[in-house]
């Protein structure tokens, strides 16, 4: 079917959801809105109230409650990266710290300290690592090159673990021996591998809120695993975490901070936004009714 939609001028979007049912008080403010937030990024708020399978929105829709749940969004995905960027520092550390130690200043380039990488993949992985150091722009690696340049094409890895990427850092961790990947996911109390998806889970869902995606209602494509009850039981009452919505990584994430910063106030800044937003449908976040009889989050 070819495609014949025409562009449609930021009035004509106010007057299209006005039409399918969208309760508007102030058509101006609807007007100004999508002057700045693209129609559709803003449809994505109000997918969840359309009369399906027609375009139309179902009964008492209204802009205002829509747009709670869009700055909802919005100061979630804040909070979120605010615990994700103390999650990786403590994980970046511990990474760079064990490789220094197994395997002294230059060992990650060597084949040998990859035994979970195939050869493809660990030519990929030095490659993107000499890329990203030769982008970098930090004050330490133009020393490092005046100061050791003639005799080290490459940096240590305690300055190089400053200026990868957390892509970068996650495929080193895979590709790490066993025993390795076991020492540094034993310091946040879980299995490698329960760690390794966790740094998964926490690196899409980064990238999510560094493109601004809706994350509220989203179903995580990946997802963290959930520790067994045997060993971890606060998993699984009073009752299991699904790990299908963003609740589970949120939980993980309080989780970890207990460990990165016992000291943080970053859940009770959460419980704030929830109060602030007492609209909200938790239900559609992955939350069950009494999450907060769970023991990480008390």
């Amino acid at each position: 079917m070819k495609y014949t939609k025409p562009p449609l001028t930021f009035e004509q979007q106010a007057d299209l959801l006005i039409n399918r049912g969208l309760i508007v008080k102030d058509k101006s403010k609807l007007i100004q809105i999508l002057q700045n937030v693209n129609y559709y990024r803003l449809t994505g708020y109000l997918y969840p109230y359309r009369e399906l399978p027609t375009s139309n929105f179902r009964k008492n829709t209204t802009f205002e409650i829509v747009w709670k749940y869009y700055t909802f969004d919005r100061r979630l995905r804040l909070i979120i990266m605010d615990a994700i960027e103390r999650i990786e520092v403590s994980f970046r550390t511990q990474l760079i710290y064990k490789i220094a130690h197994e395997t002294k200043a230059f060992g990650y380039m060597d084949r040998n300290n990859y035994p979970n990488l195939n050869d493809e993949k660990f030519v990929k992985l030095t490659n993107t690592i000499l890329e990203e150091r030769k982008r970098s722009k930090e004050v330490f690696v133009k020393h490092f090159d005046t100061k050791y340049g003639k005799e080290h094409k490459s940096l240590s890895i305690w300055m190089l673990g400053e200026i990868l990427s957390f892509g970068t850092l996650l495929t080193m961790y895979k590709g790490i021996s066993n025993k390795m990947k076991q020492d540094i996911a034993k310091y946040y109390n879980v299995s490698d591998k329960v760690m390794i998806s966790w740094i998964n889970t926490f690196h899409v869902i980064r990238n999510m809120c560094a493109h601004h995606s809706r994350i509220w209602n989203k179903t995580l494509g990946v997802r963290p695993l959930i520790p067994k009850k045997d060993k971890y039981p606060q998993w699984h009452y009073p009752n299991i975490i699904s790990n299908t919505k963003i609740f589970s990584a949120l939980t993980v994430m309080v989780y970890l901070l207990k460990i990165v910063a016992p000291n943080t106030n970053w859940k009770n800044r959460f419980f704030n936004l929830l109060k602030d937003y007492s609209e909200i449908d938790l239900k559609d976040m992955g939350f069950y009714k009494d999450w907060k009889n769970n023991s990480i989050w008390k």
